[in-house]
């Protein structure tokens, strides 16, 4: 099973995301994104903040200076 599915994504590679291409390659579809910050906020926005461990920290700053 596990072969299997390891197969199915190596040849569908293109459909996920990587370093040089980070959204994917699916071509054809087109999705419009509406951000919105306006009061009310989303209820996943309205939760209070919690720490992360110094393992997780790390990775996070990482990951945002990639992003950067």
């Amino acid at each position: 099973m596990r072969h299997e599915l390891i197969d199915v994504l190596y040849t569908y590679n293109n459909s996920f995301a990587s370093d040089n291409e980070p959204l994917g390659a699916i071509k054809g579809h087109e999705v419009d994104i509406t951000l919105n910050i306006d009061r009310p906020y989303p209820p996943v926005l309205r939760q209070p903040a919690y720490p992360a461990s110094s393992r997780a920290r790390e990775a996070l700053e990482k990951h945002i200076q990639e992003l950067i």
